[in-house]
Protein backbone atom coordinates (compact mmCIF):
# COMPACT_ATOMS: atom_id res chain seq x y z
CA UNK A 1 0.00 0.00 0.00
CA UNK A 2 1.10 3.79 -0.53
CA UNK A 3 0.41 6.32 1.32
CA UNK A 4 -2.80 7.74 -0.24
CA UNK A 5 -4.02 4.18 0.51
CA UNK A 6 -2.82 3.97 4.08
CA UNK A 7 -4.66 7.19 4.36
CA UNK A 8 -7.86 6.30 2.59
CA UNK A 9 -8.10 3.28 4.74
CA UNK A 10 -7.22 5.43 8.22
CA UNK A 11 -9.85 8.14 6.89
CA UNK A 12 -12.49 5.48 5.92
CA UNK A 13 -12.71 3.59 9.27
CA UNK A 14 -12.56 6.26 11.14
CA UNK A 15 -16.04 7.42 9.27
CA UNK A 16 -17.59 4.15 9.48
CA UNK A 17 -16.77 3.77 13.21
CA UNK A 18 -18.25 7.37 13.88
CA UNK A 19 -21.21 6.18 11.21
CA UNK A 20 -21.53 2.50 12.81
CA UNK A 21 -21.81 4.03 16.53
CA UNK A 22 -24.98 6.03 15.67
CA UNK A 23 -23.84 9.38 15.43
CA UNK A 24 -26.06 10.86 12.45
CA UNK A 25 -25.46 14.86 11.71
CA UNK A 26 -21.99 16.25 10.60
CA UNK A 27 -21.48 19.82 10.91
CA UNK A 28 -18.22 20.56 8.97
CA UNK A 29 -16.11 24.19 8.52
CA UNK A 30 -13.67 24.54 5.13
CA UNK A 31 -10.19 24.13 5.72
CA UNK A 32 -7.15 22.46 3.84
CA UNK A 33 -5.30 20.22 6.93
CA UNK A 34 -9.25 18.63 7.46
CA UNK A 35 -9.74 17.71 3.38
CA UNK A 36 -9.24 14.02 4.57
CA UNK A 37 -11.83 13.59 6.82
CA UNK A 38 -14.39 16.62 5.30
CA UNK A 39 -14.17 14.68 2.24
CA UNK A 40 -14.40 10.94 3.99
CA UNK A 41 -17.33 12.46 5.65
CA UNK A 42 -19.16 14.01 2.52
CA UNK A 43 -18.21 10.63 0.14
CA UNK A 44 -19.92 8.16 3.34
CA UNK A 45 -24.19 7.84 2.77
CA UNK A 46 -26.00 8.07 5.94
CA UNK A 47 -24.94 11.62 7.31
CA UNK A 48 -26.80 14.65 7.92
CA UNK A 49 -24.62 17.09 6.11
CA UNK A 50 -24.32 20.42 6.80
CA UNK A 51 -21.81 23.37 6.07
CA UNK A 52 -20.75 26.49 8.07
CA UNK A 53 -17.29 28.53 7.21
CA UNK A 54 -17.49 30.81 10.22
CA UNK A 55 -16.24 28.26 13.11
CA UNK A 56 -17.48 29.84 15.54
CA UNK A 57 -21.15 29.89 14.85
CA UNK A 58 -20.59 26.04 12.97
CA UNK A 59 -19.71 25.07 16.58
CA UNK A 60 -23.12 26.77 18.34
CA UNK A 61 -25.16 25.14 15.26
CA UNK A 62 -23.79 22.21 16.27
CA UNK A 63 -24.50 22.53 19.30
CA UNK A 64 -28.28 23.36 18.68
CA UNK A 65 -28.80 20.05 16.82
CA UNK A 66 -26.91 18.06 19.49
CA UNK A 67 -29.42 20.10 22.07
CA UNK A 68 -32.52 19.47 20.53
CA UNK A 69 -31.42 15.79 19.63
CA UNK A 70 -30.18 15.18 23.03
CA UNK A 71 -27.49 12.94 20.87
CA UNK A 72 -23.72 13.81 19.47
CA UNK A 73 -23.10 15.43 16.36
CA UNK A 74 -19.48 15.67 14.90
CA UNK A 75 -17.88 19.12 14.40
CA UNK A 76 -14.99 19.50 12.01
CA UNK A 77 -12.23 21.60 11.41
CA UNK A 78 -8.70 22.14 10.21
CA UNK A 79 -5.99 23.35 12.55
CA UNK A 80 -4.62 26.34 14.19
CA UNK A 81 -7.11 29.21 15.37
CA UNK A 82 -10.22 27.80 13.26
CA UNK A 83 -9.87 25.05 16.58
CA UNK A 84 -10.06 28.14 18.93
CA UNK A 85 -13.23 29.45 17.56
CA UNK A 86 -15.14 26.36 18.56
CA UNK A 87 -14.32 27.10 22.45
CA UNK A 88 -17.18 29.38 23.16
CA UNK A 89 -19.47 26.64 22.44
CA UNK A 90 -17.56 23.98 23.62
CA UNK A 91 -17.92 25.58 27.13
CA UNK A 92 -21.47 26.21 26.82
CA UNK A 93 -21.93 22.41 25.84
CA UNK A 94 -19.70 21.53 28.96
CA UNK A 95 -21.83 23.13 31.79
CA UNK A 96 -25.08 22.44 29.52
CA UNK A 97 -24.34 19.15 29.42
CA UNK A 98 -24.75 18.45 25.30
CA UNK A 99 -22.77 16.03 23.68
CA UNK A 100 -20.59 16.85 20.66
CA UNK A 101 -17.92 15.54 19.14
CA UNK A 102 -15.06 17.62 18.46
CA UNK A 103 -12.78 16.80 15.70
CA UNK A 104 -9.71 19.38 14.95
CA UNK A 105 -7.50 18.24 12.31
CA UNK A 106 -3.64 19.42 12.80
CA UNK A 107 -0.10 19.31 12.08
CA UNK A 108 1.96 16.04 12.00
CA UNK A 109 3.76 16.10 14.90
CA UNK A 110 6.84 17.30 13.26
CA UNK A 111 5.73 20.16 12.49
CA UNK A 112 4.72 21.02 15.65
CA UNK A 113 6.55 23.58 18.39
CA UNK A 114 9.09 24.89 14.86
CA UNK A 115 6.84 27.64 13.62
CA UNK A 116 5.51 25.93 11.01
CA UNK A 117 2.37 28.23 9.71
CA UNK A 118 -1.06 27.35 11.05
CA UNK A 119 0.22 25.53 13.82
CA UNK A 120 -0.97 25.53 17.42
CA UNK A 121 -0.54 23.46 20.68
CA UNK A 122 -4.12 21.66 20.14
CA UNK A 123 -2.93 18.69 22.85
CA UNK A 124 -5.71 19.68 25.57
CA UNK A 125 -6.65 23.24 23.88
CA UNK A 126 -9.81 23.03 25.60
CA UNK A 127 -8.70 22.05 29.18
CA UNK A 128 -11.43 21.09 31.32
CA UNK A 129 -13.93 22.21 29.40
CA UNK A 130 -13.99 18.94 27.56
CA UNK A 131 -14.98 15.31 29.22
CA UNK A 132 -12.00 13.53 27.46
CA UNK A 133 -9.42 14.59 25.04
CA UNK A 134 -7.00 12.07 22.96
CA UNK A 135 -4.26 12.26 20.11
CA UNK A 136 -4.89 10.11 16.81
CA UNK A 137 -2.13 8.67 15.41
CA UNK A 138 -0.49 9.65 11.95
CA UNK A 139 -2.54 7.25 9.50
CA UNK A 140 0.76 4.67 8.25
CA UNK A 141 1.11 1.25 7.69
CA UNK A 142 0.44 -0.05 11.23
CA UNK A 143 -1.85 -2.47 11.64
CA UNK A 144 -2.43 -1.55 15.41
CA UNK A 145 -3.51 2.32 13.96
CA UNK A 146 -7.41 1.07 12.83
CA UNK A 147 -8.33 -0.94 15.87
CA UNK A 148 -6.66 2.19 17.96
CA UNK A 149 -9.07 4.68 16.08
CA UNK A 150 -12.00 2.35 16.30
CA UNK A 151 -11.79 1.79 20.58
CA UNK A 152 -11.24 5.54 20.94
CA UNK A 153 -14.09 6.72 18.95
CA UNK A 154 -16.22 4.28 20.40
CA UNK A 155 -14.72 5.66 23.89
CA UNK A 156 -15.05 9.32 23.06
CA UNK A 157 -19.18 8.36 21.68
CA UNK A 158 -19.84 6.84 25.13
CA UNK A 159 -18.41 9.04 27.02
CA UNK A 160 -20.08 12.15 25.51
CA UNK A 161 -23.37 10.31 25.58
CA UNK A 162 -22.90 9.25 29.81
CA UNK A 163 -23.84 11.62 32.38
CA UNK A 164 -23.34 14.60 32.62
CA UNK A 165 -23.66 14.42 28.74
CA UNK A 166 -21.04 16.60 27.12
CA UNK A 167 -18.25 17.79 24.62
CA UNK A 168 -15.48 15.24 23.92
CA UNK A 169 -12.45 15.86 21.65
CA UNK A 170 -10.53 13.96 19.25
CA UNK A 171 -7.47 15.69 17.78
CA UNK A 172 -6.02 14.11 14.05
CA UNK A 173 -2.83 15.33 12.55
CA UNK A 174 -2.60 14.68 8.96
CA UNK A 175 0.86 14.60 6.81
CA UNK A 176 0.71 15.98 3.26
CA UNK A 177 -0.52 14.85 0.30
CA UNK A 178 -4.30 15.44 2.08
CA UNK A 179 -6.34 13.21 -0.66
CA UNK A 180 -8.29 10.11 -0.04
CA UNK A 181 -9.11 7.74 -2.81
CA UNK A 182 -12.69 8.88 -3.37
CA UNK A 183 -13.45 5.15 -5.09
CA UNK A 184 -11.46 3.24 -2.03
CA UNK A 185 -14.08 1.82 -0.14
CA UNK A 186 -13.92 0.99 3.44
CA UNK A 187 -15.56 -2.80 4.05
CA UNK A 188 -18.09 -2.97 6.06
CA UNK A 189 -16.99 -4.71 8.92
CA UNK A 190 -19.16 -5.33 12.73
CA UNK A 191 -17.69 -2.95 14.91
CA UNK A 192 -18.15 -3.67 18.24
CA UNK A 193 -21.08 -1.49 20.90
CA UNK A 194 -20.88 0.08 23.68
CA UNK A 195 -24.13 0.68 25.38
CA UNK A 196 -24.68 3.79 28.36
CA UNK A 197 -26.90 2.11 31.16
CA UNK A 198 -29.43 3.75 32.89
CA UNK A 199 -29.24 4.41 36.85
CA UNK A 200 -31.82 3.40 38.89
CA UNK A 201 -32.89 4.16 42.51
CA UNK A 202 -32.36 1.28 45.44
CA UNK A 203 -35.75 0.05 46.34
CA UNK A 204 -34.95 1.56 50.44
CA UNK A 205 -35.28 4.73 48.86
CA UNK A 206 -37.94 4.17 46.73
CA UNK A 207 -40.35 3.08 49.79
CA UNK A 208 -38.89 6.37 51.86
CA UNK A 209 -39.72 8.82 49.15
CA UNK A 210 -43.36 7.08 47.98
CA UNK A 211 -43.37 8.29 51.80
CA UNK A 212 -42.61 11.44 51.80
CA UNK A 213 -45.14 12.12 49.09
CA UNK A 214 -48.10 10.23 50.42
CA UNK A 215 -47.69 12.17 53.83
CA UNK A 216 -46.40 15.80 52.97
CA UNK A 217 -48.79 18.49 51.59
CA UNK A 218 -46.82 21.21 51.59
CA UNK A 219 -44.12 20.38 48.91
CA UNK A 220 -43.10 21.65 45.87
CA UNK A 221 -41.84 20.05 42.27
CA UNK A 222 -39.22 22.33 40.45
CA UNK A 223 -38.50 21.10 37.09
CA UNK A 224 -35.30 22.77 35.31
CA UNK A 225 -33.62 22.70 31.97
CA UNK A 226 -31.99 19.58 30.30
CA UNK A 227 -33.71 16.64 31.32
CA UNK A 228 -33.90 13.87 28.61
CA UNK A 229 -37.83 13.45 28.40
CA UNK A 230 -40.74 14.34 30.39
CA UNK A 231 -43.08 11.92 29.25
CA UNK A 232 -44.89 10.75 32.07
CA UNK A 233 -44.66 13.85 34.33
CA UNK A 234 -47.77 15.02 34.64
CA UNK A 235 -49.11 11.38 35.33
CA UNK A 236 -47.32 11.57 38.02
CA UNK A 237 -47.96 14.79 39.81
CA UNK A 238 -51.59 14.34 38.97
CA UNK A 239 -51.48 11.66 41.92
CA UNK A 240 -49.41 13.93 44.46
CA UNK A 241 -51.35 17.07 43.71
CA UNK A 242 -48.26 19.37 44.46
CA UNK A 243 -47.59 22.80 42.71
CA UNK A 244 -45.32 22.40 39.88
CA UNK A 245 -42.98 25.51 39.32
CA UNK A 246 -41.94 24.75 35.58
CA UNK A 247 -39.32 26.34 34.23
CA UNK A 248 -40.01 27.59 30.59
CA UNK A 249 -37.08 25.60 29.51
CA UNK A 250 -38.44 22.25 31.31
CA UNK A 251 -41.19 22.23 28.61
CA UNK A 252 -43.64 21.67 31.08
CA UNK A 253 -45.45 24.44 29.95
CA UNK A 254 -46.67 23.28 27.27
CA UNK A 255 -48.63 20.36 26.44
CA UNK A 256 -50.25 20.60 29.63
CA UNK A 257 -52.91 17.99 29.89
CA UNK A 258 -56.79 19.43 30.99
CA UNK A 259 -56.70 18.33 34.43
CA UNK A 260 -53.48 19.40 35.25
CA UNK A 261 -53.58 23.06 34.47
CA UNK A 262 -54.12 23.66 37.85
CA UNK A 263 -50.73 22.03 38.83
CA UNK A 264 -48.56 24.31 36.50
CA UNK A 265 -47.61 27.19 38.26
CA UNK A 266 -46.08 29.50 35.66
CA UNK A 267 -45.79 32.86 37.76
CA UNK A 268 -43.64 31.79 40.31
CA UNK A 269 -40.97 34.52 39.40
CA UNK A 270 -43.60 37.22 40.27
CA UNK A 271 -45.09 35.80 43.21
CA UNK A 272 -41.76 35.38 44.62
CA UNK A 273 -40.97 38.90 44.73
CA UNK A 274 -43.46 39.45 47.42
CA UNK A 275 -42.54 39.16 50.76
CA UNK A 276 -46.06 38.30 52.19
CA UNK A 277 -46.79 35.43 50.06
CA UNK A 278 -43.09 34.09 50.56
CA UNK A 279 -43.52 33.62 53.66
CA UNK A 280 -46.75 31.60 53.55
CA UNK A 281 -45.48 29.70 50.73
CA UNK A 282 -42.06 28.17 52.06
CA UNK A 283 -42.61 24.39 52.00
CA UNK A 284 -41.50 21.74 54.14
CA UNK A 285 -40.25 19.63 51.36
CA UNK A 286 -38.66 20.43 47.55
CA UNK A 287 -37.70 17.91 44.74
CA UNK A 288 -35.74 19.35 41.79
CA UNK A 289 -35.84 17.58 38.56
CA UNK A 290 -33.01 19.08 35.99
CA UNK A 291 -31.21 22.27 36.49
CA UNK A 292 -32.10 24.93 38.70
CA UNK A 293 -34.47 27.35 37.16
CA UNK A 294 -34.08 30.71 35.54
CA UNK A 295 -35.68 32.85 38.31
CA UNK A 296 -33.63 34.79 41.00
CA UNK A 297 -36.80 35.23 43.23
CA UNK A 298 -36.92 31.81 43.24
CA UNK A 299 -33.31 31.37 43.82
CA UNK A 300 -33.30 33.52 46.75
CA UNK A 301 -36.73 31.92 48.06
CA UNK A 302 -35.21 28.65 47.99
CA UNK A 303 -32.36 30.03 50.19
CA UNK A 304 -34.10 31.84 52.78
CA UNK A 305 -36.47 29.35 53.13
CA UNK A 306 -34.29 26.07 53.67
CA UNK A 307 -36.79 23.36 52.88
CA UNK A 308 -36.51 19.99 55.89
CA UNK A 309 -36.11 18.16 52.72
CA UNK A 310 -34.37 19.31 49.77
CA UNK A 311 -34.04 15.97 47.16
CA UNK A 312 -32.12 17.09 44.06
CA UNK A 313 -32.53 14.51 41.31
CA UNK A 314 -29.63 14.27 38.60
CA UNK A 315 -27.96 11.64 36.70
CA UNK A 316 -24.59 13.10 37.34
CA UNK A 317 -22.85 12.64 40.20
CA UNK A 318 -21.98 16.54 39.95
CA UNK A 319 -23.81 18.33 42.40
CA UNK A 320 -25.58 21.42 41.05
CA UNK A 321 -26.37 23.01 44.38
CA UNK A 322 -24.94 26.74 44.50
CA UNK A 323 -27.64 27.50 47.27
CA UNK A 324 -25.62 24.67 49.69
CA UNK A 325 -29.32 23.32 50.58
CA UNK A 326 -29.88 19.70 49.08
CA UNK A 327 -30.72 17.56 51.54
CA UNK A 328 -30.33 14.57 49.19
CA UNK A 329 -28.41 14.42 45.99
CA UNK A 330 -30.16 11.28 43.90
CA UNK A 331 -28.05 9.91 41.02
CA UNK A 332 -30.55 8.57 38.68
CA UNK A 333 -32.71 9.20 35.67
CA UNK A 334 -35.70 11.77 36.63
CA UNK A 335 -38.28 9.58 34.62
CA UNK A 336 -37.26 6.80 37.30
CA UNK A 337 -39.11 8.54 40.21
CA UNK A 338 -42.30 9.52 38.87
CA UNK A 339 -43.81 6.61 40.11
CA UNK A 340 -47.61 7.01 40.54
CA UNK A 341 -48.91 6.91 44.61
CA UNK A 342 -51.96 6.67 45.70
CA UNK A 343 -54.13 10.02 44.48
CA UNK A 344 -54.46 12.55 47.35
CA UNK A 345 -57.12 15.90 47.52
CA UNK A 346 -55.48 19.12 46.64
CA UNK A 347 -54.38 20.76 49.73
CA UNK A 348 -54.91 24.17 50.82
CA UNK A 349 -51.29 24.92 50.11
CA UNK A 350 -51.63 23.44 46.45
CA UNK A 351 -55.10 25.34 46.85
CA UNK A 352 -53.44 28.70 47.47
CA UNK A 353 -50.70 28.80 45.36
CA UNK A 354 -53.11 28.34 42.71
CA UNK A 355 -54.80 31.65 43.30
CA UNK A 356 -52.08 33.71 44.12
CA UNK A 357 -50.81 32.23 40.38
CA UNK A 358 -54.08 33.30 39.22
CA UNK A 359 -53.74 36.91 40.67
CA UNK A 360 -50.74 37.08 38.92
CA UNK A 361 -51.84 35.94 35.81
CA UNK A 362 -54.24 38.42 35.77
CA UNK A 363 -52.29 41.40 36.22
CA UNK A 364 -49.89 39.98 33.62
CA UNK A 365 -53.25 39.92 31.28
CA UNK A 366 -54.24 43.44 32.17
CA UNK A 367 -50.61 44.68 31.62
CA UNK A 368 -50.26 43.25 28.08
CA UNK A 369 -53.68 44.86 27.11
CA UNK A 370 -52.29 48.51 28.18
CA UNK A 371 -48.37 48.10 27.85
CA UNK A 372 -46.38 48.68 24.52
CA UNK A 373 -42.92 47.37 26.32
CA UNK A 374 -40.75 44.80 25.68
CA UNK A 375 -42.81 42.20 28.07
CA UNK A 376 -46.22 43.03 26.35
CA UNK A 377 -44.75 42.87 22.87
CA UNK A 378 -42.68 39.04 23.71
CA UNK A 379 -46.62 38.36 24.67
CA UNK A 380 -47.80 38.71 21.69
CA UNK A 381 -45.35 36.45 19.96
CA UNK A 382 -45.93 34.19 22.53
CA UNK A 383 -49.88 34.90 21.84
CA UNK A 384 -49.01 33.56 18.15
CA UNK A 385 -46.77 30.41 18.56
CA UNK A 386 -48.00 27.45 16.86
CA UNK A 387 -48.41 23.73 17.28
CA UNK A 388 -45.51 22.23 16.48
CA UNK A 389 -43.45 25.42 16.56
CA UNK A 390 -40.43 26.01 18.79
CA UNK A 391 -39.06 29.22 20.56
CA UNK A 392 -35.67 30.30 21.01
CA UNK A 393 -34.51 33.40 23.88
CA UNK A 394 -31.59 34.64 24.21
CA UNK A 395 -30.07 35.41 27.59
CA UNK A 396 -30.53 38.10 29.50
CA UNK A 397 -33.93 40.01 28.80
CA UNK A 398 -35.58 37.43 26.25
CA UNK A 399 -35.52 34.46 28.85
CA UNK A 400 -36.66 36.58 31.71
CA UNK A 401 -39.66 37.77 29.65
CA UNK A 402 -39.72 33.98 28.31
CA UNK A 403 -40.40 32.74 32.42
CA UNK A 404 -42.37 35.82 33.35
CA UNK A 405 -45.11 36.20 30.06
CA UNK A 406 -44.79 32.47 28.33
CA UNK A 407 -48.36 31.05 30.22
CA UNK A 408 -49.23 27.37 30.21
CA UNK A 409 -50.53 25.81 27.50
CA UNK A 410 -51.65 22.82 26.10
CA UNK A 411 -50.02 23.55 22.77
CA UNK A 412 -46.37 21.73 21.76
CA UNK A 413 -44.10 24.64 21.64
CA UNK A 414 -40.69 23.49 22.22
CA UNK A 415 -38.33 26.14 24.04
CA UNK A 416 -34.62 26.51 24.04
CA UNK A 417 -32.07 28.86 25.02
CA UNK A 418 -28.24 28.38 26.43
CA UNK A 419 -28.18 28.39 29.58
CA UNK A 420 -25.27 26.10 30.36
CA UNK A 421 -23.27 29.53 31.03
CA UNK A 422 -25.83 32.01 30.20
CA UNK A 423 -23.83 33.83 27.54
CA UNK A 424 -25.38 36.13 24.27
CA UNK A 425 -22.87 34.52 22.13
CA UNK A 426 -23.45 32.03 19.46
CA UNK A 427 -27.40 32.22 20.09
CA UNK A 428 -28.70 32.99 16.34
CA UNK A 429 -26.48 29.54 15.52
CA UNK A 430 -27.75 27.38 17.79
CA UNK A 431 -31.24 28.50 17.22
CA UNK A 432 -30.65 27.09 13.30
CA UNK A 433 -29.37 24.11 14.38
CA UNK A 434 -32.18 23.45 16.69
CA UNK A 435 -34.17 24.00 13.20
CA UNK A 436 -31.84 21.55 11.58
CA UNK A 437 -32.40 18.81 13.93
CA UNK A 438 -36.79 19.23 14.62
CA UNK A 439 -37.93 21.27 11.17
CA UNK A 440 -40.07 22.95 13.18
CA UNK A 441 -41.08 26.40 12.03
CA UNK A 442 -38.91 28.71 14.49
CA UNK A 443 -38.90 31.90 16.27
CA UNK A 444 -35.93 33.44 17.80
CA UNK A 445 -36.22 36.28 20.26
CA UNK A 446 -33.43 38.12 21.13
CA UNK A 447 -31.74 41.55 21.88
CA UNK A 448 -29.99 43.55 19.42
CA UNK A 449 -26.07 43.27 21.47
CA UNK A 450 -26.93 39.52 20.57
CA UNK A 451 -27.73 39.29 17.68
CA UNK A 452 -24.51 41.40 16.48
CA UNK A 453 -22.72 39.16 18.37
CA UNK A 454 -23.76 36.31 15.87
CA UNK A 455 -24.94 37.85 12.55
CA UNK A 456 -21.86 35.38 11.19
CA UNK A 457 -24.36 32.61 12.31
CA UNK A 458 -27.40 33.53 9.06
CA UNK A 459 -24.18 32.43 6.70
CA UNK A 460 -25.80 28.84 7.45
CA UNK A 461 -29.04 29.72 5.40
CA UNK A 462 -27.12 30.06 2.07
CA UNK A 463 -26.20 26.64 2.46
CA UNK A 464 -29.18 24.64 3.80
CA UNK A 465 -32.80 25.31 4.00
CA UNK A 466 -34.00 26.84 7.14
CA UNK A 467 -37.36 28.34 8.24
CA UNK A 468 -36.65 30.90 11.17
CA UNK A 469 -38.16 34.05 12.35
CA UNK A 470 -36.04 36.41 14.30
CA UNK A 471 -37.53 38.67 16.31
CA UNK A 472 -34.73 41.26 17.49
CA UNK A 473 -35.67 43.45 20.74
CA UNK A 474 -34.04 46.70 19.52
CA UNK A 475 -33.29 48.65 22.94
CA UNK A 476 -30.28 50.30 21.73
CA UNK A 477 -28.08 48.48 23.98
CA UNK A 478 -27.91 46.12 27.07
CA UNK A 479 -31.61 46.19 28.51
CA UNK A 480 -30.71 43.49 31.46
CA UNK A 481 -28.20 46.15 32.87
CA UNK A 482 -30.83 48.87 33.60
CA UNK A 483 -32.65 46.27 36.13
CA UNK A 484 -29.05 45.97 38.11
CA UNK A 485 -27.54 48.48 40.88
CA UNK A 486 -24.76 49.32 38.59
CA UNK A 487 -27.58 51.86 36.64
CA UNK A 488 -27.53 54.10 39.55
CA UNK A 489 -24.34 55.23 38.73
CA UNK A 490 -25.62 57.56 35.60
CA UNK A 491 -22.11 59.35 35.32
CA UNK A 492 -20.68 55.70 33.27
CA UNK A 493 -23.64 53.60 32.73
CA UNK A 494 -24.25 54.04 29.33
CA UNK A 495 -20.86 54.39 28.63
CA UNK A 496 -19.66 50.74 30.28
CA UNK A 497 -23.24 48.81 30.48
CA UNK A 498 -25.54 50.50 28.57
CA UNK A 499 -23.23 50.52 25.26
CA UNK A 500 -25.61 51.63 22.70
CA UNK A 501 -24.39 51.58 19.19
CA UNK A 502 -27.38 53.07 17.19
CA UNK A 503 -27.23 50.10 14.73
CA UNK A 504 -30.40 49.24 13.16
CA UNK A 505 -30.61 45.87 10.99
CA UNK A 506 -32.39 46.15 7.75
CA UNK A 507 -29.07 46.11 5.47
CA UNK A 508 -28.40 42.99 7.35
CA UNK A 509 -31.13 41.60 6.42
CA UNK A 510 -30.84 42.84 2.61
CA UNK A 511 -26.95 40.63 2.74
CA UNK A 512 -29.08 37.42 3.64
CA UNK A 513 -31.64 37.80 1.32
CA UNK A 514 -34.16 37.70 4.35
CA UNK A 515 -37.98 38.77 4.84
CA UNK A 516 -37.92 42.30 6.96
CA UNK A 517 -39.78 44.33 8.62
CA UNK A 518 -39.74 47.29 10.97
CA UNK A 519 -42.13 47.46 13.99
CA UNK A 520 -42.59 50.57 16.29
CA UNK A 521 -46.26 49.61 18.00
CA UNK A 522 -47.72 46.19 19.57
CA UNK A 523 -50.77 46.47 16.90
CA UNK A 524 -48.35 46.64 13.95
CA UNK A 525 -45.96 43.89 15.62
CA UNK A 526 -49.14 41.73 15.79
CA UNK A 527 -50.05 42.70 12.24
CA UNK A 528 -46.52 41.80 10.82
CA UNK A 529 -46.06 38.14 12.91
CA UNK A 530 -50.07 37.48 11.41
CA UNK A 531 -48.76 37.76 7.74
CA UNK A 532 -47.59 35.24 5.57
CA UNK A 533 -43.43 34.00 5.86
CA UNK A 534 -42.26 34.40 2.64
CA UNK A 535 -38.57 33.75 3.10
CA UNK A 536 -36.22 30.99 4.42
CA UNK A 537 -35.01 33.84 7.32
CA UNK A 538 -37.55 36.68 8.59
CA UNK A 539 -36.24 39.39 10.86
CA UNK A 540 -38.84 41.37 12.61
CA UNK A 541 -36.97 44.05 14.22
CA UNK A 542 -38.93 45.88 17.28
CA UNK A 543 -37.70 48.98 18.60
CA UNK A 544 -37.87 49.50 22.20
CA UNK A 545 -36.83 51.62 24.99
CA UNK A 546 -34.98 50.94 27.55
CA UNK A 547 -36.25 53.18 30.59
CA UNK A 548 -39.45 52.63 30.07
CA UNK A 549 -39.15 48.70 29.77
CA UNK A 550 -37.31 48.82 33.20
CA UNK A 551 -40.32 50.62 34.70
CA UNK A 552 -43.26 49.15 33.35
CA UNK A 553 -41.83 45.31 34.68
CA UNK A 554 -41.63 47.07 37.73
CA UNK A 555 -44.73 48.43 37.57
CA UNK A 556 -46.57 45.14 37.02
CA UNK A 557 -44.51 43.47 40.00
CA UNK A 558 -45.85 46.39 42.28
CA UNK A 559 -49.62 45.51 41.20
CA UNK A 560 -49.34 41.66 41.97
CA UNK A 561 -47.38 42.30 45.50
CA UNK A 562 -50.16 44.88 46.68
CA UNK A 563 -53.04 42.36 46.21
CA UNK A 564 -51.62 39.35 47.41
CA UNK A 565 -50.18 41.22 50.38
CA UNK A 566 -53.99 41.89 50.63
CA UNK A 567 -54.46 38.37 50.79
CA UNK A 568 -51.54 37.05 52.72
CA UNK A 569 -50.34 39.49 55.08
Amino acid sequence: MNNSNYLTAYVNHFVETVKQSGVKDVVICPGSRSTPLAYGFAKSEGFEFYRQIDERSAAFFALGIAKAKKSPVVLLCTSGTAAANFFPAIVEAYYARIPLLVITADRPHELREVGAPQAIDQIHLFGKHVKWTVDFPIPEADEESLPFIERHIQRAITTSKAFPMGPVHINVPFREPLLINMEQQQPLTQISQSEVGQLVPSQQFISWYKEQLQKEDKGLFIVGDSLPTTEGFWEFARTVQWPVLADPLSNLRSSVPEDCLHLCIDQYDALLKDNSFKKYAAPNIVIRFGAQPVSKPLTQFLKACKPNVFIAVDESSVFRDSLHIVTQHVQVGAATLWNPIEEKQASTYLKDWSKANDIATKHVQAYLETEEDEGALAATLFEVLSDGDFLFASSSMPIRDVDTFYNKTTKDIQIYANRGTNGIDGVVSTALGVYAATKRPGYLLIGDLAFLHDVNGLIVSRFQKTDLTVVVMNNDGGGIFSYLPQSTETNYFEHLFGTPTGLKFSHIAAMYDAQYDAVHTKEDFHKVLSEQKRKDIRIIEVFTNRQVNTETHRKLWTAISKELDSVWN
